[in-house]
């Protein structure tokens, strides 16, 4: 799974694409009625719907919009941070840089410890070979 800023990003990239599909197809699919006495409809590309499917595809798309949108808004209202100030936030970073601090210490104590048991084992095998 993506972290939420990699998710929110995903989001707004999928809704410019829907914008972009809602915007096509309501260019390409609207009744071409000329504005003006000397405008001429000359778009060959248009498939023109009928006004019930025009405006349900019309309700569908701004329906996957606002979704979309709600989404977005989500996805921004939990990331980390929002709602916490400046100070709370570096606090947090100082005990994280504690704890990574503390971790790593462990971490090179094991490390020490497993590298003596494999000198004290290779020792054993050593003696072992003796007899």
């Amino acid at each position: 799974m993506a972290d939420r800023l990699s998710q929110l990003q995903d989001a707004i990239d999928q809704m410019a694409t829907q914008f972009f599909s809602a915007l096509r197809y309501i260019g390409t699919h609207h009744d071409a009625v000329p504005v003006g006495s000397e405008a001429k409809v000359t778009d060959d590309t248009a498939v023109i719907d009928d006004k019930s499917t025009f405006d349900a595809a019309k309700v569908e798309l701004a329906r996957d919009l606002i979704f979309k949108s709600k989404q977005i808004e989500f996805l921004i209202t939990s990331l980390p941070g929002i709602g916490v100030s400046e100070d709370e936030q570096q606090e947090r970073l100082k005990n994280l840089e504690t704890e990574l601090k503390e971790a790593e210490e462990e971490r090179c104590r094991a490390v020490r410890e497993r590298e003596k048991a494999a000198e004290d084992l290779d020792a054993v095998i050593r003696e072992l070979r003796r007899f």
